[in-house]
């Protein structure tokens, strides 16, 4: 369930001389800003872009981007762009400049459709005039490699039937490759779960319970580590539940020491018009914990009210 839905009475021209009012003159109005972008749907704001442009001739963007900073400044242009923007974007980012995060651009094709992945990649495209297969290809390598170049194909079975035979023989055969064995056979782990669909893979974990006394993720906690570990866990847990696997991401860009804030507006962003509210409840499930306590604790100010704003707060 989304925290940020279609606003009925929209007005582009009305939410445009909210916004402009909002930056005009000294000083800006950050609580007007939030209250305006929040209550419209990406959609919304896209045509609150153009319009706004129509009207005032300027930038909607680079006027925000001109009276905000700093981490409010982040989550403000990001919750400004369209879904299929947003994910290019993210991916970009995660393998601009010197080094690549590798979990970034793991998190974002692990957990979306097929038609997601396409519009991301036609959008990246468009956007930066690269080819994201081909930006993959040069900032990774290895298995971890071969994962993000068959994720970003947007062609895994999205369907929902189950084969019971051939997921007890995956379930075998993973057990194979990785505790039967001496190292792992990564490539076995690669091909069950590049060619099986989320529920093949769910029956998959059921029946590796069976024949092991340890749970999937475990075992690849004990037999892979860093990105490639990250990956497979990714994989594991957005094949059992998307909300659950962005409340564990989301929680661990607050705990501990500091603050991620990329991940946390990404994610937070990222699936507003999704599954946020969903997420909320499952976070609250795992770390008896509300999530918006987490977010009043770690961040402050303009930031933590639009972040508490985009989860319906």
């Amino acid at each position: 369930m989304a925290t940020i839905t279609p606003a009925d009475d929209f007005n582009a021209e009305q939410m445009s001389e909210k916004l402009r009012k909002a930056m005009k003159g000294l000083g800006t109005d950050e609580k007007s800003i939030i209250a305006a972008l929040t209550s419209i749907s990406a959609e919304q704001r896209q045509e609150v872009k153009a319009t706004f442009k129509t009207m005032y001739g300027r930038d909607l963007i680079d006027d925000l981007k001109s009276e905000l900073g700093g981490n409010m400044e982040d989550v403000t242009v990001q919750l400004m762009m369209g879904p299929s923007e947003h994910m290019a974007y993210s991916l970009r980012s995660a393998m601009k400049g010197a080094g690549t995060d590798e979990s970034v651009l793991v998190e974002v094709l692990a957990s979306a459709t097929n038609a997601e992945v396409i519009a991301a990649r036609e959008k990246y495209s468009e956007l930066y005039s690269r080819d994201l297969e081909k930006d993959i290809m040069s900032e990774t390598g290895g298995h971890l490699r071969r994962i993000l170049v068959s994720l970003v194909q947007g062609n895994r079975d999205e369907s929902e039937d189950v084969d019971e035979d051939k997921a007890a023989a995956d379930a075998a055969a993973l057990k194979e490759a990785g505790e039967g064995c001496i190292g792992t056979d990564e490539s076995e782990f690669n091909r069950i779960f590049m060619t099986s669909s989320r529920a093949q893979l769910r029956a998959v974990f059921d029946k590796y319970r069976e024949i092991s006394k340890y749970d999937l993720r475990r075992i690849v906690e004990k037999e892979m580590s860093g990105d490639l570990e990250f990956a497979f866990i990714s994989l594991i847990e957005t094949a059992r539940d998307v909300p659950t696997y962005f409340a564990e991401r989301i929680y661990r860009s607050m705990a501990g020491a500091g603050t991620d804030d990329d991940t946390l507006i990404r994610c937070v962003v990222g699936r507003a018009e999704k599954d946020l509210a969903i997420i909320q409840e499952k976070f609250l499930e795992k770390y008896s914990k509300h999530m918006s306590t987490m977010i009043k604790d770690d961040c402050r100010g303009d930031y933590e009210r639009m972040l508490l704003k985009i989860c319906g707060q």
